[in-house]
């Protein structure tokens, strides 16, 4: 699969291709690029959906209230969300190189895009829950649910579409993030547009990745957009 895609691209771009960078590179950088994606998703998904029902339920307003929790849990968050990623990506490098045994490479990435990207989704999990009718809450309550059945049974289910677009918007701003890491020598597409484009001041690898990247981010929203239509 991996030698038809380089093939498939190498004669797609041969007629204007002029680089020293190979396609077998590029399609690496891809694969580092989506293996940082997917697993910075998957940890920070995690992650963002035990803030996000943390602070649901345990706000003032929530079906279970409890100010100490509230209150050290939603600065944390939006101090987490404050920092720009290229300072959170050098400030954990002590942290990175304990978990991962490095600060260098994809691997070593997945950790600053995980805390980066937990918060964020966290945040807007959050919105998400909240736009929930306080109405279907009451009727859950008044039928006897548990605080689970009613966040299982019925706010998960009925903010569906909001939290896959919601969702969707994160998935984007992660594919950025990745671009970024590049700078710091992670890997992936950001990685090549800096060390090949930038520095060697090769235009065409600059308009690839910036193609490529369109490319992810059409393909993510489209499939966000329609997964949230699905009943």
């Amino acid at each position: 699969m991996r030698d038809l895609i380089v093939q498939w691209l190498t004669e797609l771009t041969q007629p204007f291709w002029q680089s020293s960078l190979s396609m077998d590179q590029f399609v690496t950088a891809l694969q580092e690029t989506f293996n940082m994606v997917f697993f910075a998703l998957i940890f920070g998904g995690i992650w963002g959906f035990i803030q996000g029902i943390i602070l649901l339920v345990t706000r003032p307003e929530g079906i279970l209230p409890n100010k100490f929790i509230y209150h050290l849990l939603n600065p944390i968050v939006n101090a987490l969300r404050s920092l720009p990623f290229i300072i959170l990506l050098i400030a954990v490098i002590p942290l990175t190189k304990f978990l991962v045994g490095t600060s260098i490479g994809t691997w070593a990435a997945i950790v600053p895009l995980t805390i980066y990207v937990g918060p964020y989704m966290g945040r807007l999990i959050e919105t998400s829950l909240l736009e929930v009718n306080e109405g279907i809450i009451e009727s859950a309550q008044a039928m006897g649910a548990t605080p689970w059945q009613i966040i299982s049974r019925f706010i998960l289910p009925e903010a569906r579409s909001s939290l896959i677009l919601n969702l969707t918007t994160a998935t984007i701003s992660l594919i950025g993030a990745t671009a970024m890491a590049g700078a710091v020598g992670a890997g992936g597409i950001g990685d090549l547009a800096i060390s090949y484009g930038y520095q060697r001041f090769d235009t065409s690898v600059v308009i690839l990745t910036v193609i490529i990247l369109l490319l992810l981010v059409q393909i993510v929203q489209t499939l966000g957009n329609w997964l949230s239509k699905i009943r």
